[in-house]
Formats: structure tokens, sequence, C-alpha cells
């Protein structure tokens, strides 16, 4: 009992920690993997992210993907579920990852979304809940400019947009549309 709080306090101690110092590369990544966030090469996390208090064992980010300011992952309600956030994909401010969801390969969730499905890799979503609304390109990664990006858009006929990617689907790069 006493290891087991004392572990969860150091956990919620480095998540607080990670939330406010600098080091989106580095310092912030590290703490968060010390936390037991499985973490791919080149990820970036913003100023003030939270990743799952409790179950940051059950998030993997992949290499390259990024989280902007505020984001909110959850990786549990009542049973563990976790997360996935794909190669390259790119989560917008504020935005909300709900359990049991896999955002795909170069996925871009817009700011302020509600992610409560799965997202298919290079699909853009926006919304609550987020729904798609494009496909992608190219990645949205740092190495792109925001006028390339945009170009690389494809919006997505009504009909497509209300068809639902299981989180298998998700996790092996693959979409209905």
């Amino acid at each position: 009992m006493k290891e087991f709080f004392l572990r969860g306090l150091i956990n919620r101690a480095s998540q607080q920690l990670a939330r406010a110092v600098p080091g989106a590369r580095s310092f912030r990544v590290s703490l968060h993997r010390m936390r037991g966030v499985h973490i791919g090469k080149n990820v970036w996390i913003g100023y003030d992210v939270v990743l799952d208090t409790s179950r940051p064992f059950a998030i993997t980010l992949e290499d390259g993907c990024v989280l902007s300011l505020r984001v909110t992952v959850l990786a549990h309600f009542r049973e563990t579920q976790g997360v996935t956030i794909g190669r390259d994909a790119f989560i917008g401010a504020g935005a909300l990852i709900l359990p049991g969801v896999v955002i795909g390969e170069g996925a871009v969730v817009a700011a302020g979304s509600v992610v409560t499905r799965s997202v298919a890799p290079f699909t853009m979503v926006q919304g609550n809940p987020a729904a798609p609304v494009a496909k992608c390109g190219i990645p949205l990664g740092p190495t792109t400019t925001m006028k390339e990006f945009s170009r690389s858009l494809r919006p997505l006929p009504p009909r497509v947009r209300m068809q639902e990617t299981s989180r298998e689907e998700a996790l092996a790069g693959k979409s209905r549309s």
C-alpha cells in the first residue's frame, strides 16, 4: 500500500512538473517517459499537456508526433483502454483525446476538438465530437509550411465524413475512404 501511494505521488508530481517546465522535445518528454508513457523519437510535447495521470503506461506517442499547447489525453475511464497517437500526427491546441482512440499516421486533430473515435491515417478531423473533414497529402510537421500543408488538403464529401474508422483500421493504417 505504501509503495503504491509513493509511486502515485511521484507520478503526479512528475506530471505537474512536465506541464510547466521548458523543453518540449527534451525535459518534458523525459519526464513523461519516466512516468511510463511509451514515447518514440522526435516527439514534441507542448506546454500544459496532460497525459493520463493514473495510467500513463497506456499511452503511446509514436515517432514525430506533436501535442500542442494544453492537449489532454485520457487512457482510461473505468477500465484501461489506452490511446495511440501515430507517427507524424499533429494534435492541435486544447484538443481532448478520449480512451480507446487511435490517431493514425500523419493525421491532424484541429484545435479544440474532442476525439471520441479513432482517426484514419492522413485525415484531418475537427469539432465536438471530432469528425473527418479532409484528407492530408502530407503530414503537418516541423519542416512543412502551413502553405504546403493547406495545399495538400482534399476536402471530404459529406457521405465520407460520416463513416467511422475502427481502432483496428487506424492501427493498420487503413481507412474506408
